[in-house]
C-alpha cells in the first residue's frame, strides 16, 4: 500500500495508506487537541475525495491510539456522516482490551445503519475476546 497524505496534528499521528482495493488510516498517539475539527475536517474531506475517485473503502484503525477527546469524538462522528451521505464504505476498528475505547466506539455503533455502509468493529473480535479471557493469555493494557 502506499502512503499518502498523512495527518500530524499536536500529539496526533494519522497515517493513510492506500491502494485502488482500500484507504487505510493507522491512528497513534493523543488526540487531545481543543478544537480538532479545524484540522480533521479537511484532512477528511480530502481522505473521502480519494476514495469516491479510487471508488474503494476507508477503514479506520483506532487500536494504537493512546487518547482521544470528546472534540475528536465529534470530529469522527461527522467522518462517518459525510462518508455515508457519499456512499462510501467506512469501517472503524478499535481495540476492546482498552475500556476507554471500548466505551467510545460502542457509542458510536448507534451510525451503524441497515445500509451497511458505516461498520465498528473490535479487535479482537468477541469471540476473540472472551477466548482470549477464558484461557488466561489475554494482554493486559494500562488505561489512560
Amino acid at each position: 500500500m502506499e502512503l499518502f497524505a498523512s495527518l500530524v496534528a499536536g500529539d496526533l499521528l494519522v497515517e493513510a495508506r492506500g491502494s485502488h482495493r482500500l484507504l487505510r488510516l493507522d491512528w497513534t498517539g493523543r488526540s487531545n487537541a481543543r478544537r480538532p475539527g479545524l484540522m480533521l475536517a479537511p484532512w477528511f474531506d480530502a481522505v473521502l475525495e480519494r476514495a469516491r475517485t479510487e471508488g474503494c473503502p476507508v477503514e479506520a484503525h483506532f487500536e494504537a491510539l493512546e487518547f482521544f477527546n470528546s472534540s475528536t469524538i465529534g470530529a469522527v462522528i461527522q467522518f462517518i456522516n459525510a462518508a455515508r451521505e457519499q456512499g462510501i464504505e467506512l469501517s472503524l476498528l478499535f481495540d476492546a482490551r482498552l475500556h476507554w475505547q471500548m466505551l467510545s466506539f460502542e457509542a458510536l455503533k448507534t451510525f451503524e445503519l441497515e445500509d451497511g455502509l458505516v461498520r465498528i468493529r473490535s479487535t479482537p473480535e468477541p469471540a476473540e475476546l472472551a477466548s482470549l479471557s477464558a484461557s488466561g493469555s489475554g494482554s493486559a493494557h494500562a488505561e489512560m
